[in-house]
């Protein structure tokens, strides 16, 4: 091992190169129910470094299996050996200027991809449900689909070109011809070798034919055979076969993709039917018309979700046999859209329903539909026995036979004591997913896994001819059924395609081809109890693209890996002294408790909750000691802080913002804030509202020294619109208790929010047995406030309040702009962005919102103590702003200090942007 971490050194940047225990386990975990550990994980941005790890890898004799984002179900992503880790060097995007055509690195997620696209009215073809989570290299190298894409729009299918680097360094760019013309001539023998078998398998007429028939279905069991079949050229075959291939061929390190329309228009029914042969029926009727999509729900799916708000409330009263299906139909304007509705509603006709078929142009409505349907698979997740983990099997039938494979299914998971499934899936396609849950913990458990999957197998296979991974990948899961499905002979064509791609066999070996019987049986993942707020967790990675310490420490789903394994060490008695330390700092000084993962997380876990907790448990006397003395002086603890901050100005005058940074270790940043100052009351006629200054605008105040502060500005704001402020009694000595809880100092924090409510409640009295108005400045106090009082208290943030009442009594001149915005992760979680982002509109005509950037990872005072998590954080931040944005705008004074210092532009409460739009002065400029 030593030899080989030499070798990777050498070629490799130090923090590319991670041997640590904590994040091999961390990083080496992905979304199966399998588990290795790999040896070392090799970070790579660039080919170079991928021909470099490879050679390193071969030199040595060890496997190397790469990774995007880990978000594959099938345990294709896992090793115990070289884990070659996509860095962001590969997060690359390129569109064509009409949008037909989009080139694409492996390090980017799908979800990024579709968002850049959205201009143009297209997206990518392959659509799973992953795809905010998932990473192209992933998509393609896996061939994944989804609800809408098919067999016609997948990667497969709309694949353009590609870059590929093969086992032996080898770069082949099929869009270059100088590339091209060297390929042919260095790798003349292996395009021989392709040719010949091409050759022999259209030959043999009976094989094409098997071939051509598998992938008539959805089919992502063993290797793409259909490219033998469906090209000539052996360039064409080599291209076709690496789609699908789970980094078993070599690496995908750039795709082109021709996309596809993403039409604006579109509606959504949900159709009960008294059983599942009915719904079928519709399926197959519904099949050759237009629509988009189709999803098929037996009744347990439908029960697990039968209480989610929006629903039809017959749902609830749906016998055991019946089934729904939920139908998509999407058009390019609204009356193609109403002519494709009455061709879908006309294709139910004769078939019995429940309810007569409505569909819905509703936006709101369609999407609680779809929400309801992604949410069934977490439904089980949600309600599992703790140490239990959730399998989704994914399986296709010929769609004229999916009634009674359905029924066949249904039975068969009864008969194995599998009563909590559910089962769903693509209709149109025949593609089923069922979904269990599985104790690998118990031996027994593990051999009634065994026999179930065994009949599965048969089943789909013997019975149906139909595929055992429809489009999860073949990974190590359903390796050893893959002769089972396909036969000796293209089995034994899969073994050849291997092997003159990998003759060391050392790309991610064991996956697609495996001739151990029992690989899907080993290596299984344990899920030991961990806390009770994270259990639940099924470690499918979605939370990661959201989270501002992934790539920099760990990720949320790292961080549960973690203390799983913390925990079961502890159960055991065993040492985690290897971990514990490392944990500390990855796993709890950089979380920035943003809660952004829950609003991923199918289960809907906050990981910072867990963070929080355990901060809270590594917490001494002294810590709960100073906590109460804050909360109980937090007054002077605020004018502590503004002379703090005027000190720090005064010095920073002399020596500089970067010398200043120095000798604070990053906490002083760039563009500091002043120091705040403390409103005072303004009398006023009015309509009452009561304003509650945070404690951040009190403390920091404007960019400049000839800037009002925030209050300042706000309640100008607020009587220029005909309102009264009133501030509550003793406001500057009151704190919602925020910066303690994000210390895990809990009890102390309450006893601050306490304060605030009493506060606040008196001077809201209205006198009448109502309450007025309650606006706080800074998203993330209210978004605290508005939990703690459960509904108790009519508190709304400052940009929800100018949104439903101020704007209604200003006359507005908007700016030009670009002004940039930031939406922070208090806006996103109270779900009130779309409030902010119409806010904004109606100040500024040029909008930026950065791509890439979620939470600001400044976190409080985490911005002050652990810099680089700020840093980090907003790293693309530089390249998403245009040179002539000069000014940004938020919703949080400390997020506003984070983004100022690493954006190297001004940016302020967005209050600032309303009060200079509304000014009646004519020589106003916005």
């Amino acid at each position: 091992m030593s030899a080989l971490l030499d070798a990777l050194k050498r070629v490799l940047p130090p923090n590319q190169v991670i041997t640590d225990n904590l994040r091999r386990l961390a990083y080496g975990t992905d979304a199966s129910f399998y588990r290795l550990i790999p040896e070392v994980v090799a970070v790579v941005e660039d080919e170079t470094q991928v021909q470099d790890v490879l050679e390193a890898a071969g030199g040595h004799a060890r496997p190397a299996t790469f990774r995007a984002a880990g978000t594959s179900l099938s345990g294709q992503a896992i090793t115990d050996g070289v884990l070659v880790l996509i860095g962001e060097g590969f997060g690359t995007c390129e569109i064509a200027p009409d949008g037909s055509h989009v080139r694409a690195g492996p390090g980017i997620v799908g979800g990024e991809v579709n968002y850049r696209l959205a201009p143009f009215g297209r997206k990518i073809g392959p659509d799973p449900a992953s795809i905010n989570a998932a990473k192209i290299g992933g998509i393609a190298a896996n061939n994944a689909s989804g609800m809408c894409c098919g067999t016609s729009q997948n990667s497969y299918r709309t694949l353009l070109g590609l870059r590929v680097i093969l086992a032996d360094g080898a770069i082949l760019d099929t869009e270059d011809a100088s590339s091209i013309a060297a390929f042919r001539q260095s790798h003349s023998a292996l395009l021989g070798e392709l040719d010949k078998l091409a050759t022999a398998t259209r030959a043999d007429s009976a094989l094409a034919a098997r071939i051509r028939h598998k992938f008539r279905i959805k089919n992502t069991t063993g290797y793409s055979l259909n490219a033998l079949v469906d090209f000539e050229d052996p360039l064409d075959i080599l291209a076709h076969l690496m789609i699908g291939s789970e980094g078993t061929l070599g690496f995908i390190s750039r795709i082109t993709y021709r996309t596809v329309p993403e039409d604006p228009c579109k509606a959504s029914a949900l159709v009960f039917f008294p059983n599942i042969e009915l719904a079928c029926q519709a399926v197959i009727r519904l099949k050759p018309r237009p629509v988009s999509a189709v999803e098929l729900l037996d009744r347990p799916a439908l029960r697990s979700v039968q209480d989610k708000p929006g629903l039809p409330p017959v749902i609830r009263t749906l016998g055991n046999d019946a089934a729904a299906l939920l139908i998509e139909v999407r058009a390019e304007n609204p009356e193609l859209l109403g002519e494709r509705i009455d061709l879908a509603a006309g294709a139910l006709n004769g078939i019995s329903t429940i309810e007569t078929p409505v569909f819905s142009t509703d936006p709101a409505t369609c999407e609680t539909y779809w929400k309801v349907r992604k949410g069934t698979f977490p439904s089980v997740g949600a309600v599992r026995r703790v140490g239990t983990t959730v399998i989704i099997e994914d399986v296709a039938f010929p769609v004229e036979s999916l009634a009674s494979a359905t029924l066949d299914l249904q039975a068969l998971l009864r008969r194995h004591g599998y009563d909590e499934a559910i089962i769903f899936g693509h209709a149109l396609e025949g593609n089923l997913h069922f979904v269990f849950t599985q104790d690998f913990g118990d031996a027994a458990e593990t051999e009634r896994y065994a026999r179930f999957m065994e009949e599965v197998c048969r089943l789909v296979v013997e019975k149906y001819d139909g595929s055992l991974k429809a489009e999860h990948g073949t990974g190590r899961n359903m390796a050893p059924f893959v002769e089972m499905e396909w036969g000796r002979q293209a089995t034994d064509l899969m073994r050849r395609i291997k092997g003159l791609f990998d003759p060391q066999g050392l790309l991610n070996p064991g996956v697609i081809i495996n001739d151990d019987p029992q690989a899907h049986l080993h290596h299984l993942k344990p899920m030991p109890p961990a806390e009770d707020i994270v259990d639940r967790c099924i470690e499918c990675g979605f939370c990661e693209p959201l989270c501002p310490s992934h790539r920099l420490t760990l990720s949320p789903r790292q961080r549960i890996v973690s203390w799983r394994e913390l925990s079961r060490r502890a159960a055991a008695s065993e040492s985690a002294e290897d971990i514990e330390k490392d944990f500390a700092y990855f796993g709890l000084d950089t979380c920035a408790g943003c809660g952004l993962c829950s609003t991923a997380c199918p289960v809907g876990i906050d990981t910072g909750e867990l963070t929080r907790r355990l901060r809270g448990r590594g917490l001494g006397g002294a810590s709960h000691q100073v906590g109460h003395w804050a909360a109980e002086h937090f007054g002077a603890v605020a004018t502590a802080a503004r002379a703090g901050m005027a000190v720090g100005h005064a010095v920073s005058a002399v020596v500089g913002d970067d010398v200043m940074g120095r000798l604070t270790g990053g906490a002083w940043r760039r563009g500091m804030p002043y120091a705040g100052r403390v409103p005072r009351e303004r009398p006023g006629s009015g309509d009452p509202v009561v304003y509650v200054p945070a404690c951040g605008g009190r403390i920091f105040g404007a960019n400049r020294a000839d800037e009002p502060v925030l209050p300042e500005i706000i309640m100008t704001l607020l009587e220029r619109a005909g309102y009264s402020p009133r501030l509550p009694e003793g406001f500057d000595k009151l704190c919602c208790g925020q910066m303690l809880a994000s210390k895990g100092l809990a009890e102390e924090a309450a006893d601050m929010s306490d304060d605030v409510v009493e506060a606040i409640r008196t001077a809201a009295d209205d006198g009448r047995g109502g309450l007025y108005p309650i606006v706080m400045d800074a998203s993330t106090c209210s978004f605290r406030m508005q939990k703690y009082v459960a509904g108790a208290l009519p508190i709304v943030d400052f940009h929800e309040f100018a949104h439903d009442a101020l704007l209604p009594r200003l006359r507005l001149t908007r700016k030009p702009g670009p002004i940039a915005l930031h939406v922070n992760c208090s806006v996103r979680r109270a779900a009130s962005d779309t409030k902010l982002r119409r806010l904004l509109e109606a100040c500024v005509e040029s909008i930026v919102e950065p791509a890439g950037v979620t939470c600001c990872g400044f976190a409080g005072d985490r911005g002050f103590v652990v810099p680089e998590l700020n840093v980090h954080a907003l790293r693309k931040i530089h390249e998403a702003l245009p040179a002539n944005c000069s000014e940004g705008v938020s919703t949080n004074r400390t997020c506003e200090i984070g983004l100022t210092a690493e954006s190297g532009r001004p940016y302020r409460s967005i209050a600032y942007l309303l009060e200079e739009c509304s000014r009646e002065s004519s020589s106003n400029t916005c």
